[in-house]
C-alpha cells in the first residue's frame, strides 16, 4: 500500500526539520564508546559456552520456549536462575519478564491501583513513564534527585488517608549517570510508609558486592518494595527480574500482563543470564578493570580540563553537554570519522539545550584509547564551538 496518513508524514517531516531523525543503521568497526556492554559479557566465549553446557545437561536443546510460562514455557532453567538471583540479589523471590521495557510495563501497568499515587523522578526511564501511562493510579514527577521537592509535591495532594503511595526512581539515571540518593529515599519511604522502587538497570553489574546493584551496596534491599535488574546493560544478555517478596511475585504472575500474555523467554537465553551471573559471582577482574577505568577517564578530563562539560558521575556512563542537535552530531561524526563509536543523545529524547555526547566506558577499553578519545574531544570542541 503506497498511502502514508498525512499527519503521520508531517510529523516525520518535523523531525527532519528539527535535526533529529532517526534512522537504523548496521553497526560499524571502532572503539566501542557507545555501548551498554560494560563488562564486556556479550562477547564472552566462556558464558556462551557454559549456557550451551547447561542446557545440554538439563536436556533442553530446543530453540524456543514453545509458549507463555502460564501454559507451555515454564522450563526448569527459570525456577533455577529465580532461585540464584534471589539469593545473589538478597531478595526474597525473583520473577525474570523478556525485557526490562516488559518488566517495567508489568509493574506499573498492575500494581498502582485506582485511588493510589505514585511520585516519580523526572528523569527516569521511558519504559516506566509508559507502564504508569497504563495505571490507573494518580502521577506525580519530582525533581530530579530533589527529596524535597518529592515532600512538597506529597503533601499538597489531599485524602491521602487511604491511598498507598509508591515513589520510582533509577539506581543510576542512563542518559545523565549520576546516581540517585537512595539511602535517603528510603528512609523517607520507610517512615513513612511508602513504598519505594528502584530500577537498576544501569547499576547491576557495576556496583555492589560482585556487581549485585547499588541498592545491595548500600544495604537497603529490605527497605526496597520492588527492584528492577535488566540483563542487557553489563550482564551483556537479555531479559530483566523484579526483585521483592514472594507475594508480589504471586500478584505479578496474576496480574502482569506483560508477564502472562507474552511467549517465555527461550532454554538458551535463560541458561545465558543464569551463566552470565556466575561469571560475575566468580570473577572480579573485569569489574575492577571497569572501576580502574572510570576513575581514569575522569583524571584524563581535569588535565585536559575539559571536565566542566560533563555531569558529575561515578558510573561507567559519562556524558558532556554539547547544546544543540548540530553540534553534537558534528561532534559525533568527527569521533566516528577517527575510529570511535560515540553516539550523540539527541533533543527530543532529552530536554533541548542539554544535547550530549554519551560516553559508555568498559572494561576492555584501554587507557590509550581514553587518552586518545580524550585528547580528540578536546580538539573537537574548541574547532566547533567557536565557529
Amino acid at each position: 500500500m503506497s498511502k502514508f496518513p498525512n499527519n503521520l508524514s508531517k510529523r516525520l517531516q518535523d523531525r527532519t526539520n528539527n535535526n533529529s531523525f532517526r534512522e537504523l543503521q548496521a553497526p560499524k568497526d571502532g572503539i566501542d564508546f557507545y555501548s551498554n556492554d560494560y563488562l564486556g559479557f556479550s562477547s564472552s566465549e566462556t558464558i556462551f559456552s557454559e549456557a550451551t553446557k547447561l542446557c545440554e545437561k538439563h536436556q533442553l536443546k530446543q530453540n524456543g520456549a514453545t509458549g507463555s510460562r502460564l501454559i507451555s514455557g515454564n522450563h526448569k532453567l527459570f525456577e533455577l536462575t529465580e532461585y540464584f538471583l534471589a539469593e545473589f540479589h538478597q531478595a526474597e523471590s525473583a520473577l525474570i519478564f523478556n525485557s526490562g521495557y516488559d518488566a517495567n510495563l508489568g509493574f506499573f501497568s498492575s500494581v498502582p491501583q485506582k485511588g493510589d499515587f505514585i511520585f516519580y523522578d523526572e528523569l527516569i526511564h521511558a519504559s516506566i513513564r509508559d507502564g504508569i501511562s497504563l495505571s490507573n493510579a494518580k502521577a506525580y514527577k519530582f525533581q530530579h534527585n530533589n527529596i524535597e521537592d518529592l515532600q512538597a509535591k506529597i503533601s499538597r495532594q489531599e485524602s491521602l488517608e487511604n491511598s498507598v503511595i509508591y515513589i520510582v526512581t533509577e539506581a543510576v539515571f542512563s542518559m545523565d549517570g549520576d546516581l540517585a540518593p537512595l539511602s535517603k529515599l528510603a528512609d523517607f519511604a520507610e517512615k513513612n510508609n511508602h513504598f519505594l522502587i528502584v530500577d537498576e538497570a544501569h547499576s547491576t553489574g557495576v556496583f555492589g558486592a560482585n556487581g549485585s546493584g547499588l541498592v545491595n551496596e548500600l544495604q537497603l534491599q529490605e527497605k526496597i518494595f520492588a527492584r528492577i535488574h535488566t540483563f542487557g546493560k553489563a550482564m551483556g544478555c537479555h531479559g530483566a527480574v523484579i526483585l521483592g517478596s514472594q507475594e508480589l511475585k504471586s500478584y505479578l504472575v496474576n496480574f502482569a500482563r506483560s508477564f502472562i500474555y507474552t511467549t517465555g523467554l527461550p532454554p538458551h537465553a535463560i541458561a545465558t543470564i543464569y551463566s552470565a551471573f556466575q561469571q560475575l559471582k566468580n570473577g572480579g577482574a573485569e569489574l575492577d578493570k571497569l572501576k580502574a577505568n572510570i576513575q581514569y577517564f575522569k583524571k584524563q578530563l581535569k588535565i585536559a580540563k575539559i571536565d566542566s562539560y560533563f555531569i558529575e558521575s561515578e558510573s561507567p556512563i559519562q556524558c558532556a553537554i554539547v547544546s544543540g542537535n548540530g553540534s553534537v552530531k558534528k561532534i559525533a561524526a568527527i569521533f566516528q570519522q577517527n575510529g570511535f563509536l560515540v553516539k550523540p543523545i539527541l533533543s527530543p529524547t532529552v530536554p533541548k539545550g542539554s544535547e550530549r555526547l554519551r560516553f559508555c566506558l568498559h572494561s576492555f577499553n584501554s587507557e590509550e584509547e581514553i587518552a586518545a578519545l580524550i585528547n580528540l574531544l578536546s580538539e573537537s570542541l574548541k574547532s566547533i564551538l567557536d565557529e
